[in-house]
């Protein structure tokens, strides 16, 4: 699972320079348990990693060179993008 999120976190960067390497892995986290959690709530049938890699590599090649613009008001997600780490290292 570790090189999985290692190489989407690496596309990410490649994708969006204005991410720090905290950031983009916090992002590749947080999509892959988001459309983990919201294929289980619809009641669908686990498809494995595979499945999930996918939708995580498609949403990064459509959304990934804008998503330092996301702004929420998510609790759980507004503390880790609002993190100190924004600036890029």
């Amino acid at each position: 699972m570790e090189d999985i999120f290692e190489r989407l976190t690496t596309m990410l960067l490649e994708k969006n320079d204005s991410l720090s390497y905290a950031k983009a892995r916090t992002w590749i986290e947080l999509l892959w348990e988001d459309f983990e959690a919201t294929y289980a709530k619809a009641g669908r049938e686990y498809k494995g990693q595979e499945l999930t890699e996918q939708i995580v590599t498609n949403w990064i090649n459509h959304y990934g060179p804008r998503l330092h613009e996301f702004r929420t008001s998510n609790p759980k997600f507004k503390a880790l993008m609002d993190s100190e780490d924004d600036l890029k290292h």
